[in-house]
């Protein structure tokens, strides 16, 4: 049979919220030589390779794609029941998908549509600096885009190989079909490649961005990347653990510029500020995804993640894609005070649950959910009142026959008014400082002579973030008691990020995710996502 042919070409699609000028360049339909003649065509085609992080140009595509299956696999979630309604989603959940599955096809897809995106801007760049245009690109702009280019093409082949065992890898701009049919790499090749090219792009990018470049990547992003990788490297190489421990070290500790820091040390903002539009690209961020309320031009850069958060019926009127397992619940109401209510400020970031914070008028105001206003008669005031626990799940007919008690509220916008747009515009974090930190600590557990300073970061992490500090746990903690203190913290602090799976399976626990609905172990058939079928057609060199 005739293999099918497709390359990828260049879209006109980008996105960022911060950078005018970035927005209004326009990229090639079909780039060659003779386009690549000024900066401006090269950051037009770089916004092309943006533009497919975590497929965000689609409003419903974003939520269908990444959470499907960077999430669904994980414990901290269960579906909801219009998953039923979609069997391709619900397969990711239950692990019962196969190489035809359209999740699992469309994410290798869009990864290496970024990819080849990204291998022709670093082919334009090429092009434009051996050229003998009057507008070559200075050092610093050849570098910076350069260090771009390379961490995006990393970025992509590294979501790649964090979901399939082995994957292609794509490093050469294509010119010609045969170039297509290229084999599957092992696992080492890709990752020597990952991690060369993150470290060549920590080299080249600048250390900060200003204020109108938000969303574009610099050093930090790279080595906390870098790091990721390298850490996931040592569990998976036990005879080359310490060495990749001490990669993965290196490289974290470079991730240092600027103010970076976490939200809550200093600067007055909450842990929610991160997610509900209120604190966009805090020093906390490292990288983080663009989206905005402008909608000029027919621009649409925002998503949907909201209604497949909430419960359905009034007054949220969600989808109920996605609901909070009773693993994450019992992990974020864990420490309690005296009177047995929760204490951890994530837990009230996080999900909405039967508490007096979410119940009293007087304490919604401390973590509220949404606001309502009623107005008096000649209409020149408004009261402010939240929609509290029993109205939102407790008194929700439709939500309570669906058997929900608690659900998420991360990621939903501040106001009700932005809630109840059909898509909105709260960025997502992709790595946070605290992921940097919580990396370290896992690093400095390793050994007896540092476990201290990873309780130290842990206690960093926490204090910041609103957990009690683990001062009583601080003498004599064994390597696997602070294991559980750090697989603790990843969770609540990260939930609804999209680590979960992945540290589970780094940790060699991901049969922990089996419940009613599922039973899994820790073998390969569960860990990696199968070759789609679209590849094999297309791909001569793959079966």
């Amino acid at each position: 049979m005739k293999k099918i042919f497709y390359v990828a070409s260049m879209a006109c699609l980008f996105l960022f919220s911060g950078c005018d000028d970035f927005l209004t360049v326009e990229s090639p339909d079909v780039p060659t030589d003779g386009y690549w003649m000024s900066k401006r065509n090269v950051e037009a085609g770089l916004a092309a390779v943006y533009s497919q992080l975590e497929n965000c140009t689609d409003e419903f595509e974003f939520t269908e794609h990444k959470y499907t299956v960077e999430e669904f696999r994980g414990d901290c979630v269960e579906t909801g029941s219009d998953v039923d309604g979609y069997p391709e989603w619900g397969a990711m959940y239950t692990y019962t998908y196969d190489n035809e599955n359209s999740r699992v096809k469309e994410y290798w897809m869009n990864n290496y549509n970024g990819i080849t995106y990204a291998n022709n801007v670093i082919h334009g760049i090429e092009t434009l600096q051996a050229s003998d245009s009057n507008e070559k690109l200075s050092t610093d702009d050849e570098n910076y885009l350069m260090g771009e280019a390379k961490f995006l093409r990393a970025y992509f082949h590294f979501k790649l190989l964090m979901n399939w065992k082995e994957i292609i890898i794509r490093e050469d701009y294509l010119e010609n079909e045969e170039q297509t049919h290229k084999a599957l790499s092992t696992r080492e090749e890709a990752w020597e490649k990952i991690c060369g090219w993150f470290d060549e792009a920590g080299k080249l990018l600048p250390e900060t961005r200003p204020d109108e470049e938000a969303g574009r990547v610099t050093k930090n992003a790279a080595y906390a990347y870098l790091g990721w990788a390298y850490l996931t490297r040592a569990w998976e190489d036990n005879p080359n653990r310490v060495k990749f421990m001490d990669e993965a070290e290196k490289a974290l500790e470079n991730v240092k510029y600027g103010d970076v820091g976490l939200v809550g040390e200093d600067d007055g903002q909450k842990f929610v500020s991160m997610f509900d539009g209120t604190n966009k690209n805090s020093k906390e961020s490292i990288f983080e995804l663009q989206f905005t309320k402008t909608t000029s031009d027919g621009a649409l850069y925002k998503h949907t993640l909201h209604y497949w958060l909430a419960t359905p019926g009034k007054p949220l009127n969600g989808w109920d894609e996605i609901r909070v397992s009773e693993k994450l619940y019992n992990a974020l109401t864990k420490e309690k005070d005296a009177s047995g209510t929760p204490v951890d400020e994530r837990a009230y970031a996080t999900i909405i649950f039967d508490a007096p914070r979410f119940n009293n008028q007087s304490d919604l105001a401390k973590g509220s959910i949404m606001t309502k206003f009623y107005y008096t008669k000649d209409d020149a005031n408004k009261t402010k009142v939240y929609y509290s626990y029993d109205d939102i799940i407790k008194e929700n007919g439709t939500a309570q026959t669906k058997g929900i008690t608690y659900s998420f509220k991360k990621f939903f916008p501040e106001s009700y008014e932005d809630y109840q747009q059909s898509s909105i515009a709260t960025n997502i974090p992709l790595m946070r400082y605290a992921n940097v930190l919580l990396m370290k600590a896992e690093i400095y557990n390793e050994a007896d002579a540092t476990r201290n300073e990873a309780i130290d970061l842990i206690n960093r992490v926490r204090r910041a973030h609103g957990g009690s500090l683990m001062t009583d746990k601080r003498q004599n903690a064994t390597k696997d008691e602070v294991q559980e203190y750090i697989e603790h913290e990843r969770m609540v602090d990260f939930a609804m990020e999209c680590y979960r799976f992945y540290d589970l399976r780094r940790w060699g626990k991901l049969s922990e995710v089996s419940n009613s609905k599922r039973t899994i172990q820790d073998t390969d058939a569960y860990y990696w996502l199968p070759v789609p079928l679209m590849e094999i057609q297309s791909n001569n060199k793959v079966d």
